[in-house]
């Protein structure tokens, strides 16, 4: 994990909701963007560690290269017409 360059410390409030703001170049700094999904974990007291949920889709692109021969997927999907 690549390390988050440190700067001036940012504080936020907790609302009566659970909900936190966190600042926007804490977020850059760490490479999160608008509309990311991130899970949420205790490291401690006092510590919660804001992961990027893992994208199981891009864990398989391009896991089947060299299984097809090219266009053969859209040969076999003219089949179906």
């Amino acid at each position: 994990m690549k390390k988050v360059k440190d700067g001036p410390v940012k504080t936020s409030r907790i609302s009566s909701k659970h909900q936190i703001t966190i600042p926007v170049d804490t977020l850059r700094a760490a490479g999160l963007k608008v509309g990311e999904r991130v899970t949420a974990t205790c490291d401690g007291a006092g510590r919660v560690v804001l992961m990027r949920e893992s994208d199981v889709l891009s864990a398989f692109v391009g896991a089947l290269t060299g299984v097809y021969q090219r266009d053969e997927l859209n040969t076999l999907r003219a089949e179906w017409e």
